[in-house]
């Protein structure tokens, strides 16, 4: 079981599902809605993951991008993507122990920020991983 929830402690969630796609994403749309050089995400099945206090707000970043966060303190929470209804990413660090899901990989280094240097030896890709896209 994980376990987390918004900085001011008003949304608290949990999940049974394994966790699959731990990633970094440095596209724009993370940057802007987190204000990070990059967001670090995991994935797990829709139907595993629940909310167990609050009710975030929710907010169309995309055509088909849903994103939820804590209305009183701004934590961002999830993103739901329309193609893929059966899982939802939620965002590591708003996991009470983050370091139990390291990332597997860069997404998305095409948008990448020049002065972000990835020096670890996990995969890069241009774009989403699915595209294997890799980068140098």
């Amino acid at each position: 079981m994980l376990n987390g929830g918004c900085f001011c402690g008003a949304i608290r969630y949990e999940t049974a599902g394994t966790p699959f796609q731990l990633t970094n994403c440095h596209c724009s749309i993370c940057r802007r809605t987190t204000g990070a050089a990059f967001v670090t995400w995991f994935s797990v099945p829709r139907s595993e993951f629940r909310l167990v206090q609050g009710t975030p707000t929710r907010f169309r970043s995309t055509a088909k991008g849903m994103r939820s966060f804590c209305p009183r303190c701004g934590t961002q929470l999830t993103f739901e993507h329309d193609d893929t209804a059966d899982e939802i990413d939620v965002t590591t660090c708003s996991l009470d122990d983050p370091e139990r899901l390291p990332p597997e990989d860069h997404a998305h280094t095409s948008s990448r920020l020049r002065w972000v240097k990835v020096s670890d030896d996990l995969p890069a890709y241009r774009e989403a991983r699915d595209e294997r896209g890799k980068t140098a």
